[in-house]
């Protein structure tokens, strides 16, 4: 009774009574019945929202939904996706709940962390244990599937009864289990009406000591995350009311290796390596950091709940009888609608594709890059020359991405500009920076600088919203510091750098080696990105004490740095059709002016 009071209110706060009413179309004609009770099996909802197979994710979103489906009371978890369980899944995965979560993403991710862990009682001392013997523990656990036969459902009867909750449901599934289950109940009660009374549902989990202590012992399996990467990697772009369909049909073989590929190097900013699995620590420290808007897919997608194409106002409007629509029997895949949507991106380049796009959508706003940008330099077709990049990107009035890719030098110099870029460097103190998954030792960095491009001589620009960032081998993002403001420098004579310090890298001051040769050595800011004049060499430092114009790692508290010959250097520009008819004049204009001349 507590919980339909909750659904209720929910219904009432969160959406329009024109979308409850789609809402309950939407369910009532795909649930399956028994015994007068309706609700969506695992198929049902994955077919509906068209997850796509190939990827795999289709039972962990389900076994989200169970659990988001006994929202306030996770003891209660996995549970019967009823049309009021479904209905709170729905509040949350759209972010329809500001009257209720009153701390927004921060509850909203501490919620979807409970729905994707596995917590087992035997974990209590896991932090004792061997990663390997973690690892096949987890495994063995998440192999098991969430049980929706009718077993299940005299189950939840059962509950809502009276009847003592007794034996799990399914093992691996075990999120925030109780030990003591029936001091526990006391506790969801009483927490429950307070919920009911001030509409702060989430409090429930701030007095809840027990489960507060339980979420710290549980963890995401690894595969499963990957899993969801490749999924939200997929559903990134999605409109409102544009089916997943259309994304889906475009998952070829080399679609989904690149979608892993990414998804790969988004996890081991989580270090798997040295855990069997995701504990909240550290999904509650990267996220904000590095993968602020990792779940906004997961908006459009359960929208999809809110507009049912059996209610048809304007038809409604336009006869004077109408005629009930016809139930459908099974949730058939939503057709891709005929009308042509503009591409994600103009054309794809050697390192910016669909998949990376995507991933740059979870810490740059989704609506300054899908159908967004504009190809203004990609090395592989301008060449490599910063005259060239002057004259692309100069002309451009808004902001811009920069990406450049490249294999890391090895330790020692194998050839004469090798010798020479790195003559230009300070020592070499540090190692080369994490691996990740790959073995062919690619590294890709780049830089959202938030200004026009400009030749810059003395003085740096960029503002606080300049990021630097790495996307392979680890997905990392370094945000602005105040502490130094030499954000972004562009200069045709000494090349591109970012966080170096400006006045001193101008000057280069002279320095003598050991053979008796001189040469220009150029300093690295703590968190800097410096690519040399003649677009072959770059350089990534990372001094985990900070106090540059980037702050350093939140999670990676080592020192590292990684050289890399260029294989491939691109700048996107951030603007609409607006921005690029401006940048055609200009280049119009200089043209006339050449010619002139």
């Amino acid at each position: 009774q507590l919980s339909h009071t909750l659904a209720l209110r929910f219904a009432r706060k969160c959406f329009t009574p024109l979308e409850i009413t789609h809402f309950k179309d939407v369910f009532r004609s795909l649930a399956d019945e028994q015994d007068g009770m309706q609700y969506w099996k695992e198929e049902t909802l994955c077919r509906f929202l068209v997850i796509p197979d190939a990827l795999g994710p289709g039972p962990l979103i389900y076994q989200m939904a169970t659990y988001l489906g006994a929202f306030p009371f996770p003891s209660l978890a996995p549970s019967i996706l009823t049309i009021e369980a479904l209905l709170k899944v729905v509040v949350i995965m759209t972010e329809r709940y500001g009257s209720v979560l009153k701390r927004g993403k921060r509850d909203r991710n501490k919620l979807l962390f409970r729905s994707l862990a596995v917590f087992d009682r035997r974990m209590s001392s896991i932090y004792e244990k061997p990663a390997k013997e973690l690892l096949d523990e987890v495994r063995g656990e998440r192999s098991e599937k969430v049980d929706t036969s009718d077993a299940v459902i005299e189950e939840a009867k059962s509950q809502a009864a009276g009847v003592d909750y007794q034996t799990p449901l399914n093992s691996g599934f075990s999120v925030d289990r109780p030990r003591n289950d029936e001091e526990e109940e006391e506790d969801d009660d009483e927490l429950a009406l307070a919920a009911l009374d001030s509409l702060d549902a989430i409090e429930v989990f701030r007095h809840d000591q027990k489960a507060d202590t339980k979420i710290h012992h549980a963890q995401i399996p690894v595969d499963n995350f990957r899993r969801l990467l490749m999924l939200l990697l997929v559903i990134a772009p999605l409109d409102s009311q544009e089916s997943l369909s259309r994304h889906a049909q475009q998952l070829t073989e080399s679609r989904i290796s690149d979608l892993r590929r990414v998804a790969d190097s988004i996890l081991w900013s989580f270090t798997p390596e040295q855990n069997a699995g995701i504990f909240y620590a550290s999904f509650n420290q990267i996220i904000p950091a590095s993968l602020p808007y990792i779940f906004d897919g997961l908006n459009p997608l359960f929208e999809h709940f809110l507009f049912s194409k059996n209610i048809d106002l304007a038809r409604r409007k336009s006869t004077s009888s109408s005629v009930p629509p016809t139930p459908l029997t099974s949730p058939a895949i939503p057709q891709v609608p005929d009308t042509p949507l503009e591409p994600l991106l103009p054309k794809e380049g050697d390192i910016l594709i669909l998949p990376t796009l995507s991933q740059l959508s979870f810490f740059i706003k989704s609506s300054s890059l899908f159908r967004r940008l504009r190809p203004l330099f990609l090395g592989a077709t301008d060449g490599f020359s910063l005259g060239s990049i002057a004259h692309k990107v100069l002309t451009w009035s808004a902001p811009s991405i920069l990406l450049v890719s490249g294999t890391r030098l090895p330790t020692t110099p194998s050839g004469p500009r090798e010798r020479a870029f790195a003559d230009t460097l300070p020592l070499k103190r540090f190692l080369d920076g994490a691996k990740g998954n790959t073995t062919n030792n690619k590294v890709v960095f780049g830089a959202y600088i938030d200004v026009p491009w400009k030749e810059t001589h003395k003085e740096p620009i960029g503002g606080s919203d300049t990021l630097l960032f790495q996307l392979e081998p680890v997905h990392e993002v370094f945000r602005a510091s105040t502490l130094s403001k030499d954000y972004f420098t562009f200069n045709t004579r000494s090349g591109i750098q970012l966080g170096a310090p400006v006045k001193q890298s101008t000057r280069s001051h002279v320095i003598s080696s050991p053979t008796g040769s001189s040469h220009q050595h150029r300093p690295l800011g703590p968190v800097s990105l410096l690519l040399d004049d003649s677009l072959e060499y770059g350089v990534f430092n990372h001094d985990s004490t900070g106090g540059g114009s980037f702050h350093p790692s939140e999670t990676r508290q080592t020192d590292w740095q990684d050289r890399f010959e260029i294989e491939a250097l691109e700048v996107w520009g951030c603007g609409g059709d607006e921005e690029a008819e401006r940048q055609r004049r200009e280049l119009e204009f200089e043209e006339r002016e050449a010619e002139a001349r």
